[in-house]
């Protein structure tokens, strides 16, 4: 079996865009990339004065990145010039309204260069073992005490030893990247010991099989290739091996790989984190027997745990971040007390999308438009962002899921990701608590001087699709199909202060409600008018209406990014 042990077709030339602010996010550029307020981008861009589509990021044939307007209203800055179309250079400053975004740029191809030469290629030559093991080398001896020493130099390359080793235990403490962290692992090893080439090899617990993922070695003309005789026997018992003279040790005698290569002293020992086998490192030395000695053994084994240790870590550390942008995943569609239940697994949701019953939620302000041209940019994004944060807190409280923000609307779902057979009647109550809740969001904006708003709701319930859509690379849990479609034309027929709700929505809840019929309506797309009612309160026999978690256990969901 042969890994080519070469740089990965991303690698070959990568860039991101670093939004810049109290935390700071990254996102990994593809060949094509789309930035704007619009949630169908690569990269959304949540500022009101940013365009739907602002500008656009592409990779060009030479390898440069080139960024472009895409015919914005306020223009596309970088390095504060308001640019048409500009290559991008590392360490850039990209402004697109009041949002402000870092150009990060990788070019790996000297680095590629380098470790190319050096890695080649790795072969894994099957070998067996026709006995048994018969001892194993006692890597139990330590450093012999001071007044044992008699020779100078030994001391210092005893010293040097244990510095090296304590300076890598300081760096694989703080290692965040894995091929850096191997890397490190690798360069310090070469520097403790005599050896002519080093590879590490990680764990695979489903195919039971250890994959080379770094390589070093000090000549680079040649095809490495790896005894699967010594690995097994790693494996196998998760001790360390020392051969001093592979070529005549009893228990590799069977073994051609070894003989082919003239491996004249090796040395291999697991990766275990309490006892759990992580991979194996592996160094051997063709230029002398006796290479390694049992000391030497002692010291490659405490490398290796440090290393086991380090991976491990970095693996634990990689869990914990995915399963942070998985809650903050949730926590931007569902309340706080369904994103606990799902982080901690009482709540299961499946990832295939559905045809379901679904409540949606329109709710939009009125003369927004007219509004903005009476204030400045910077206070419009104001007003929306702490317009929104009242209005998602009242959704949240009812157990609705945000849909998405366009514009200055808010769109809300009940029964989606998880079903609501009373979905109707909690997108009603909910609605009337959001006017409630403006209510008191206009008094405080009066009392600073501020405009006050008005808002219209339509809803309306309906089959839908439920999941996520999108591309590979940027999903959104949504829903599509024509109830909500008839839930955004309701908005638009809504005055001020109104809750317009259709006749699917009203036969559901209207035990519920006080409801005045209005005139029918004509609804684009619909060939016949519309019945349609305005809520203007509940019934005093209104029943409580149980949460989320206690209705409810699974329900279909995707999130919008991909691990």
């Amino acid at each position: 079996m042969t890994y080519a042990l070469c740089a990965r077709p991303s690698e070959a030339m990568s860039g991101k865009l670093i939004l810049l602010g109290e935390k700071t996010v990254e996102y990994p550029l593809t060949a094509f990339n789309t930035l704007g307020r619009h949630p169908d981008n690569s990269i959304q861009v949540l500022d009101r004065i940013v365009s739907k589509e602002h500008a656009r990021i592409t990779l060009a044939p030479n390898g440069r990145w080139v960024m472009r307007d895409a015919g914005s209203l306020n223009g596309t800055l970088v390095n504060g010039e308001r640019i048409g179309e500009a290559v991008l250079n590392d360490g850039d400053r990209i402004q697109l309204g009041n949002t402000n975004f870092a150009f990060a740029e990788d070019n790996p191809q000297a680095q590629q260069a380098e470790q190319q030469a050096h890695r080649g290629r790795v072969t894994m030559m099957p070998g067996q073992v026709q006995s048994e093991v018969r001892n194993r080398i006692d890597a139990s001896k330590r450093f012999v005490p001071v007044a044992e020493i008699s020779d100078m130099e030994v001391l210092k390359a005893d010293y040097e030893k244990l510095r090296v080793a304590h300076e890598l235990s300081q760096k694989l403490a703080v290692g965040t990247d894995l091929d850096m962290l191997l890397q490190q692992i690798v360069d310090e090893t070469f520097q403790i010991i005599r050896a002519d080439r080093a590879v590490i090899l990680l764990y695979d617990p489903d195919t039971d099989m250890l994959t080379p993922a770094y390589v070093r070695q000090k000549r680079a003309d040649e095809e490495i290739k790896l005894s699967n005789t010594i690995l097994d026997e790693v494996k196998r018992n998760k001790a360390a091996v020392l051969s001093s003279d592979a070529m005549v040790d009893e228990r590799f005698k069977a073994a051609k790989s070894i003989i082919m290569q003239g491996i004249r002293s090796t040395m291999a020992v697991p990766l275990l984190v309490a006892d759990q086998l992580v991979g194996a490192f592996h160094v051997d030395s063709m230029l002398a027997s006796g290479a390694f000695t049992d000391k030497d053994l002692l010291l490659f084994s405490g490398i290796a745990t440090q290393a086991a240790i380090a991976i491990q870590n970095f693996r634990l550390a990689k869990k914990i971040e995915h399963e942070a942008a998985t809650r903050a995943e949730f926590q931007r569609l569902l309340s706080p007390n369904l994103v606990d239940q799902i982080v901690s697994g009482a709540l299961t949701l499946d990832q295939a999308g559905a045809n379901r019953e679904v409540t949606m939620l329109f709710a939009d302000i009125r003369g927004f438009t007219s509004m903005s041209e009476r204030h400045t940019p910077e206070e419009m994004v104001e007003t929306l962002n702490n317009y929104f944060e009242f209005m998602v807190d009242v959704l949240f409280k009812h157990g609705g899921t945000l849909d998405k923000y366009v514009g200055d609307e808010i769109i809300g779902l009940f029964g989606a990701p998880v079903e609501l057979p009373d979905a109707p009647v909690r997108a009603v109550r909910c609605a009337l608590d959001m006017l409630k809740a403006l209510e008191e969001f206009n008094l405080t904006r009066a009392s600073e001087g501020k405009e006050t708003i008005k808002i219209g709701i339509g809803i309306n319930s309906g089959r839908v699709i439920a999941g996520a859509i999108g591309s590979s690379r940027t999903l959104q849990y949504t829903v599509i199909g024509d109830a909500v479609n008839v839930a955004a034309r309701l908005c638009s027929v809504a005055k001020s202060a109104e809750i317009i709700i259709s006749p699917s929505t009203m036969q559901q809840c209207q035990a519920y409600v006080i409801a005045e019929q209005r005139e029918p309506v004509n609804v684009k797309g619909k060939s016949e008018m519309i019945q349609i009612w305005n809520i203007t309160g509940l019934q005093e026999q209104d029943l409580e209406v149980p949460s989320v978690a206690q209705r409810h256990a699974t329900a279909p969901f995707r999130t919008t990014q991909e691990p």
